[in-house]
């Protein structure tokens, strides 16, 4: 099975590039981040006609996430409800989680909120929902306990994360409140699968676009595949597939494809 996470930054923007990549790249399942578009806007009809399933959660504008899968997903949910059922409605208003399962392997597609600025209300409100995550995937681990994480994390968990201009102690997707909770939700069992095929820096998924930065690479590696370790011992390989950030008008982000 191959299962690629790619914030598009727009479907509606970048659906052109999305197709085109999807039909040279036969991924089994798409996990989009930041769709920016309400569910009955998406463009589910140009997915289907290269034979995927759709599922949304959107909101104008902001955040949205959508699975395209060739297979039917079972147990679909948008909601951190849905399984923690205590919850306070706040944290689904915004678009940022879905899940389903497909061949007994839940796949959970995540945008974790940028943050902002350090101290800011947004960066706490960044901990906060990862502390809500944690707790989500602890009760989620228990009926399903094969999982592939993906998507945007805005976090570069290491320094060999990112380009070394960028690296600072306080910087905003890589300070250490932020490092420290992510490594709390991972200490529930799993696993970077990019880093089990690629040790070395120089790797990333992210480029802003001003100053260049793509092509000078300076880079940050924030899109992770997050695997239970049942899927981690079977991965093949997980790569960065530059290419489309190559295009005129690209999302700022490049795939990520992950095969188990």
């Amino acid at each position: 099975m191959k299962v690629a996470t790619w914030n598009v930054n727009s479907i509606r923007t970048r659906i052109g590039h999305i197709i085109d990549w999807l039909s040279q790249n036969r991924v089994d399942v798409l996990c989009m981040q930041e769709t920016k578009v309400v569910d009955t806007e998406f463009p589910r009809a140009m997915f289907e006609e290269l034979g995927y399933h759709i599922y949304v959660s959107g909101q104008k504008s902001y955040n949205g996430v959508a699975i395209a899968s060739s297979q039917p997903l079972k147990d679909v949910s948008s909601s951190f409800y849905d399984v923690l059922t205590n919850l306070e409605p706040e944290w689904d208003t915004q678009k940022r989680i879905i899940t389903g399962s497909v061949d007994n392997i839940r796949i959970i597609n995540l945008y974790v909120p940028n943050g902002s600025s350090i101290g800011s209300e947004k960066y706490d409100y960044k901990l906060r929902w990862l502390t809500v995550l944690r707790e989500y995937l602890k009760s989620l681990l228990v009926s399903s306990p094969s999982i592939c994480m993906c998507g945007d994390f805005n976090i570069a968990l290491e320094d060999r994360d990112i380009h070394d201009s960028a690296i600072a102690p306080n910087h905003i997707m890589a300070s250490v409140p932020e490092r420290e909770a992510l490594r709390e939700v991972l200490s529930l069992g799993f696993s970077d699968v990019f880093r089990k095929f690629t040790s070395e820096s120089g790797h990333y998924s992210w480029w802003d676009y001003r100053a260049a930065a793509f092509r000078r690479n300076l880079g940050w590696r924030i899109d992770h595949h997050y695997l239970t370790p049942d899927l981690y011992e079977r991965a093949k390989s997980c790569s960065i597939d530059v290419t489309p950030r190559k295009l005129t008008q690209p999302s700022d982000h490049a795939p990520v494809v992950v095969e188990f």
